[in-house]
């Protein structure tokens, strides 16, 4: 049986005025539209006009890089650990991230994450019980980005600018380790294959970790980008990687470099 609630309408008069008609029983709430765009306009103006001043922002900006440049020429070949920041300890990605951490400390590389909670707190966790170097490149966000405990104290760096932060990201990792995530790790991922793939930094091996979680979207690559479409080449697929593993992450590092040569992308 189709449900008789009506539904909110929306009315454009003559005047300008916009109608919304409210189906809980309220009265209509009527805003005069010429208006409204006005206000948005001048609030618009308002903001474009503080734009004068924003050549004085670049020394913000640089103090980002140097304090960021000089903070991670100090931690030595490490390697990234992304991931949602909404994971649980008891979680089993969470559970893997730290395994992760623990095989790169053990191998002698640092560990490098996004400092908040969830897989990037397993990534700093795990560096910390081996003994290694845990980094955490904390951002300021109006949500989820307070910096986990498991940070050395020295290595935490704070940045306002997404762009500052994953430029040290990009830089000094010798490898991005992808556990399941959301935007910001979806982001992480296909700006480090687009600036591999347009050389811009060199080759380093990306490695997503969970086939349940990354499955279809490794998919989504090879069958719809790469041989439905030709997009891609077969070589854009030579440094991204799908395994199931923290060990066979660790195998393929090892292998990308036999001899431990290890320098900064760019």
């Amino acid at each position: 049986m189709k449900s008789t609630r009506k539904k909110s309408v929306t009315k454009f008069s003559r005047t300008g005025n916009v109608v919304l008609k409210k189906s809980n029983g309220a009265p209509p709430k009527i805003v005069n539209a010429a208006e409204q765009v006005s206000e948005a306009f001048r609030s618009k103006m308002e903001k474009w006009a503080d734009l004068s001043h924003d050549g004085w922002r670049i020394f913000r900006i640089m103090a980002e890089f140097v304090t960021g440049f000089e903070k991670m020429a100090e931690a030595g070949p490490s390697v990234a650990i992304f991931g949602s920041a909404r994971v649980k300890p008891n979680d089993k990605y969470y559970k893997m991230a730290e395994r992760m951490a623990e095989l790169l400390a053990e191998h002698g590389l640092g560990v490098i994450t996004g400092g908040g909670p969830g897989i990037m707190e397993a990534g700093n966790k795990g560096a910390k019980k081996a003994g290694g170097v845990s980094v955490g490149l904390n951002i300021v966000l109006p949500f989820e980005q307070e910096a986990n405990p498991y940070i050395d104290k020295e290595r935490l760096i704070w940045f306002d600018y997404f762009f500052v932060r994953k430029v040290m990201f990009v830089k000094y990792s010798q490898a991005f380790i992808v556990m399941p995530g959301g935007y910001g790790t979806m982001d992480e991922f296909f700006e480090a294959i687009t600036l591999i793939q347009t050389q811009k930094i060199t080759m380093f091996p990306v490695i997503l970790i969970g086939k349940e979680f990354w499955g279809d979207l490794w998919k989504w690559i090879r069958k719809t980008l790469m041989e439905k479409h030709h997009y891609i080449s077969e070589n854009d697929m030579d440094f991204i990687f799908l395994v199931d593993s923290p060990e066979e992450a660790m195998e393929i590092i090892k292998q990308f470099y036999p001899e431990n040569r290890y320098t900064p992308n760019f």
